[in-house]
């Protein structure tokens, strides 16, 4: 039985896998592009663009929100570097 690049299961399961893939892909640019939003609105109000307590609101509606089988902690690493990278995309640029 082969299970080698050719086994059409895993041929199968990795093509799965990459469209799944794209799909992060897509979401996590549409995200970057609404907080851009809400980060600009923001500023032209003189609100703070960090909310340490909206972050920790997400992190906590996700986590009632899951249904596994990602573990709330592996969920909140996701998140949390999420929150990192689009802080980071958002950040002014030198």
């Amino acid at each position: 039985m082969s299970t080698g690049p050719t086994d059409p299961v895993i041929t199968q399961l990795r093509d799965q896998i990459s469209d799944n893939d794209l799909k992060i892909v897509d979401a996590v640019n549409k995200r970057l592009k609404l907080v851009a939003q809400l980060k600009r609105y923001k500023e032209e109000h003189g609100v703070d663009f960090y909310d340490p307590a909206r972050e920790e609101w997400m992190l906590t509606f996700l986590s009632r929100a899951n249904k596994g089988p990602i573990s709330n902690d592996g969920l909140r690493t996701v998140f949390t570097e999420i929150l990192t990278v689009t802080k980071q995309e958002l950040a002014p640029k030198e």
